[in-house]
């Protein structure tokens, strides 16, 4: 296979056969040589049922069924394990991406980047609710990851198969695979997509999301910066504290040799709560450091409940 599409699907019954036929209008040009994947991550409509009848009709589909709504990191990773391609594209199921678009991403693969990423700079989606919230995703994500993206979460991204399997994508990491990428030392550049008003269902995007995201970004900046040094994050932590209460308890002390009484103090307390935590941290860090350098390939739940191909 040169050319691999990896869809996740969720509740996108109305939009999958003017997608399909989409897709295979733009491939047919270019290559015989590609596959499109698409991944029901646990729909409650007649998605799986309309993805069966496309794939009896064409060769080149397969469809993924999840045992549950396990999410788009999940179901994008489950895809990608079935991908064959040596160019691998991931898009959203809802046609606000325009596959017209996947010649210009492939051009730009050629120029030698391992991950081409859309930018949706004229994006149809709410000011409130999606605007300004990726706005300021995209800002901080910058700051902490050093990659410069004006739209690091979109859903249309063309990958070399090599970043792919390199990838391991669980919770909402989908949103920050440019940063983790940059952070593995691959090419990274984002060009300049189309974006179409939504035609039907709706929007997945909810409060929820903003929740979620927090502890998400916590996670990113751990992943692309001391993944693989974590006690340099809780070494830190670890001294900071450590040094304070030593200072309190060493000022302490002077008070008791000059015959001050210092066990009732709320600060003597608090200096050697202090160093605990400290010596905590480190032990943490020291814990995390060998559960790198000992870790072993991670044990997966068997989420595939379906998979269907000709």
């Amino acid at each position: 296979m040169d050319v691999s599409f990896v869809i996740p699907v969720f509740n996108e019954e109305n939009s999958l056969e003017e997608l399909h036929d989409k897709i295979t209008t733009q491939m047919k040009p270019l290559t015989e040589n590609y596959d499109i994947i698409f991944v029901d991550d646990g729909s409650s409509d007649n998605s799986f049922d309309i993805l069966n009848k496309i794939i009896i009709k064409d060769h080149h589909t397969k469809a993924i069924k999840l045992r549950r709504n396990f999410g788009k990191s999940v179901a994008l990773d489950e895809g990608f394990k079935f991908a064959r391609g040596d160019i691998i594209f991931t898009m959203d199921a809802d046609l606000q991406d325009d596959p017209k678009e996947i010649s210009r991403f492939m051009s730009k693969l050629k120029e030698g980047y391992d991950l081409v990423s859309g930018w949706k700079q004229q994006r149809k989606d709410p000011i409130v609710s999606k605007k300004l919230p990726s706005k300021l995703f995209n800002y901080m994500i910058n700051i902490v990851s050093g990659l410069k993206l004006h739209d690091h979460n979109c859903g249309f991204k063309a990958f070399r198969k090599n970043l792919v399997k390199s990838l391991s994508l669980y919770g909402d990491l989908h949103r920050y695979i440019p940063a983790l990428a940059n952070s593995m030392g691959f090419k990274v550049t984002e060009i300049r997509v189309e974006h179409h008003t939504r035609s039907y269902g709706k929007s997945k995007y909810g409060i929820k999301r903003f929740y979620h995201g927090f502890f998400d970004f916590m996670t990113i900046i751990f992943l692309t910066k001391y993944l693989k040094r974590p006690m340099h994050l809780f070494g830190w932590f670890g001294i900071l504290f450590s040094l304070s209460g030593f200072v309190i308890c060493s000022y302490l002390t002077a008070l008791w040799f000059m015959g001050e009484k210092i066990g009732g103090r709320p600060l003597f307390i608090l200096g050697v709560l202090l160093i605990l935590v400290g010596i905590q941290f480190v032990s943490t860090g020291l814990i995390a450091e060998m559960i790198t350098y000992g870790s072993q390939k991670k044990v997966k739940e068997d989420i595939v409940e379906t998979v269907i191909q000709k």
